[in-house]
């Protein structure tokens, strides 16, 4: 992978130690959100943050499509963004680990039109917990397409 630099885990237990389990185990433990009833794999996405620099590492909801991941930044419904979203932003490439596998994308940020309204049908279908957030909150939820590095 391609990043590089100091790693500082999330000031919230349960993401790092999801993080932890989940790299450990090279991708074969914690690969769920804990607390939840349904099996939704999750992918750990790591990026730079925005204002540091600093390596962070964030459990996703997995939702990919030939080759293509899509980051969804509901925050559960809340009425701003995740802190990733900034920090995909500011620096558009990211490393991405699904179960073992771990590849660098590139990343852009859905604008409204045809090709985002494709993708959080996706995003729906493949969690429709997604639906639900959508309806808690007022802004739109940005959705963040990662692509492979060439």
């Amino acid at each position: 992978m391609a990043l590089t630099g100091t790693y500082v885990p999330s000031a919230q237990k349960w993401v790092r130690d999801q993080v932890e389990e989940y790299e450990a185990s090279n991708g074969q433990r914690a690969t769920t959100l804990p607390g939840r009833d349904d099996p939704t794999p999750i992918v750990v996405i790591t990026s730079l943050g925005k204002k540091s620099g600093n390596l962070r590492k964030n459990p996703v909801m997995k939702v990919e499509r030939d080759g293509k991941y899509l980051a969804v930044a509901s925050k559960g419904g809340a009425p701003d963004d995740p802190t990733w979203a900034d920090n995909f932003r500011a620096h558009p490439e990211v490393d991405l680990q699904d179960g073992a596998d771990k590849k660098t994308y590139t990343v852009r940020e859905l604008p409204d039109g045809p090709e985002r309204d494709d993708w959080w049908q996706h995003a729906v279908e493949s969690w429709s917990t997604y639906a639900e957030y959508q309806s808690k909150t007022d802004r739109l939820i940005p959705l963040f397409l990662l692509e492979p590095k060439q």
